[in-house]
């Protein structure tokens, strides 16, 4: 899928590729491949795995993009990232106001939700996350469930997998707790929002006697908002957030 977006007589400078680095990279690597351009042994290859991309980071990557290349090929960033700070990404839209010539940059996440919307209008979008059935499935176990089982849940839910780099000198986090809140919050989202739609079309909580009687599901979804603008901010518990969404969602909808 993602070899069909990519087109090697017409580049753009930076793509967005929202899905799993462990199979979005590989394919990376084989567009790569039909450009001639090594991801071996290649100073001008410059693959980067992290769990928060902090303003320090995106100030030395707008350093390092700004580098001379070491050959006459273009240099490639490969950058797999779970989550963002507020400020590293106003760096980044700074930075990609004015595309580097002869760089290219792909940057894959695992949610795109992540990211301010002026950020990523600056790339070229690719999605290749399914139609999320798994999470929906999960979801609707979540909400049946009372709410110590919910908390229980998001326990299990937020545990952290890990692995070593390619030359296994540092550990990567693959999947963090923030990475998974955010996929698992837009599966209750869709879940509830159909469910909202549902409510309305059956006249449920319409005006009685002068008295508008709040949808209890359109309180979750805005309390779902304030719960994603917080789970992008740095220092921000994953597990707390999230166990307040467990106790928001009425036992019974």
């Amino acid at each position: 899928m993602i070899l069909e977006n990519l087109n090697k007589d017409n580049l753009h400078h930076a793509y967005l590729i929202e899905g799993a680095r462990g199979e979005v990279v590989p394919e990376i690597i084989k567009f790569l491949k039909t450009l001639d351009i090594e991801t071996t042994g290649n100073p001008d290859f410059i693959q980067i795995s992290i769990d928060n991309f902090k303003i320090d980071e995106a100030f030395s990557l707008r350093s390092m993009s700004t580098d001379k290349s070491f050959s006459s090929t273009k240099k490639v960033f490969v950058i797999c990232v779970n989550s963002f700070s507020l400020d590293a990404q106003n760096v980044l839209l700074k930075m990609f106001e004015e595309p580097t010539e002869d760089t290219i940059f792909f940057l894959i996440v695992p949610d795109i939700n992540i990211l301010l919307k002026t950020l990523v209008s600056r790339f070229y979008f690719i999605s290749t996350k399914s139609d999320m059935v798994g999470e929906i499935k999960e979801a609707k176990k979540f909400i049946l469930l009372p709410y110590q089982a919910r908390i229980n849940f998001i326990k299990e839910l937020l545990v952290e997998s890990e692995d070593e780099d390619e030359d296994g000198n540092e550990i990567v986090v693959l999947d963090s707790a923030r990475s998974k809140a955010l996929k698992f919050l837009n599966a209750l989202e869709s879940l509830l929002s159909g469910e909202l739609i549902k409510d309305f079309e059956r006249g449920r909580f319409h005006p009685k006697d002068g008295v508008i009687r709040k949808n209890p599901l359109s309180i979750c979804l805005e309390h779902f908002l304030k719960v994603r603008e917080f789970l992008r901010m740095p220092g921000s518990s994953a597990k707390s957030l999230m166990e307040s969404v467990a106790l928001i969602i009425p036992e019974k909808i």
